[in-house]
């Protein structure tokens, strides 16, 4: 390694140790409501839409796609 590259990692290294790091201010409180049943029903449905469909059709077609066209 010549005396450029090592000088560069150097320089390198002792900027990102002088960067300052933010940490998450997240804080949790209990809900204001109960959640229903029907806010339940509809948060479970869409994450079936949104992620279990459109996998579950990409898996089913899978062979479609291996094929060489």
């Amino acid at each position: 390694m010549s005396l450029s590259t090592a000088q560069l990692l150097r320089d390198l290294t002792g900027l990102t140790w002088r960067l300052p790091v933010q940490c998450a201010q997240i804080h949790s409180k209990p809900p204001w409501e109960e959640l229903g049943t029907m806010d339940v029903a509809v948060g479970l449905a869409s994450c079936i839409l949104c992620f279990l469909l459109p996998s579950g059709w990409v898996l089913s077609h899978l062979e479609s796609y291996k094929k060489q066209e």
